[in-house]
């Protein structure tokens, strides 16, 4: 593996014990403006520190990312379809890699839909990515999704899309949980990252990523079970204690409760603006006094 791939790679999958937290906030590629992600980067400012890697597709990166902050860039380049579109199978490249590069990012990402009606023109598309992409040491996240007649997300259609995508050249994978999930790793030969999928309620989107980790996932990429939690950095400090401290399901649950009491709810709203004034008036009368 070329010296600029391996170092991109481990600035996601951290070296140190072959894990990594990816957020995902690129869902408005295809959703628009969806609940919690109204505002990119209110959403995102919070949680920067405690992610290790963003995924997000490049109108989000210029515009709600500090470009001073350095946190590594898992770039969406593919899209084309919109939820209230007749097929979200039909996705074509459409960022360059020379975009890419100019936005310093440390991989790219794409969707490949296998068993859909354009499995034939994602699949190709991943492999003239990969070709591009490794011209340049840059890695690319393969993004699994099934048709919707394979919609079962079991063990042997997951296995499938990985395998695919990993014989296409992606270096990564990203796919969902399911039952008997040691069955996709085992026969994915590149690392697996699980999505976070629907929001759940807490304990079981942690629940999730224990099992996803134990199960030899090498990571999470969640994104609406941290953004769409009332506490999401309470949320996303517990996945991190699950991916990179070895806490059990119980324990990064306690550890999320303990922190949502120190930290507000991204639900509350700031005092009022008006009542510093009311105050400064007061003063200003006593002093006339």
């Amino acid at each position: 593996m070329d010296w600029g791939l391996q170092n991109r790679l481990s600035r996601i999958i951290k070296p140190n014990d072959g894990k990594a937290v990816m957020l995902a906030v690129d869902h408005g590629y295809f959703l628009g403006p969806t609940e919690s992600l109204e505002q990119p980067r209110k959403t995102i400012q919070p949680l920067l520190k405690y992610c290790d890697s963003l995924m997000l597709t490049r109108g989000v990166l210029r515009t709600s990312v500090d470009a001073r902050f350095p946190v590594p860039v898992v770039l969406r380049v593919s899209g084309g379809s919109s939820i209230i579109g007749e097929d979200l199978s039909n996705e074509k490249i459409t960022t360059s890699v020379k975009d890419a590069i100019r936005l310093n990012v440390s991989a790219l990402a794409m969707s490949i839909f296998v068993g859909a009606k354009n499995e034939h023109n994602t699949l190709v598309s991943l492999g003239h990515l990969v070709n591009e992409a490794e011209e340049y040491g840059i890695p690319v996240l393969a993004v699994t999704a099934v048709g919707k007649e394979l919609a079962k997300r079991d063990a042997r259609y997951l296995s499938l899309s990985c395998r695919i995508a990993a014989e296409f050249g992606a270096h990564m994978v990203k796919t969902y949980y399911c039952d008997n999930f040691e069955k996709v790793v085992d026969s994915c030969p590149v690392p697996v990252i699980i999505a976070g999928g629907p929001k759940l309620e807490e304990r079981a989107a942690l629940e999730l990523a224990y099992n996803a980790v134990n199960a030899g996932a090498a990571g999470v990429d969640m994104g609406r079970n941290i953004w769409q939690s009332k506490y999401p950095v309470p949320m996303i400090r517990a996945v991190r204690a699950i991916v990179h401290g070895n806490v059990n399901v119980k324990e990064a649950y306690d550890l999320f409760n303990r922190l949502c009491k120190e930290s507000p709810s991204k639900n509350d709203k700031p005092k009022s603006e008006t009542s510093q004034p009311k105050n400064q008036s007061k003063n200003k009368k006593q002093k006339k006094k």
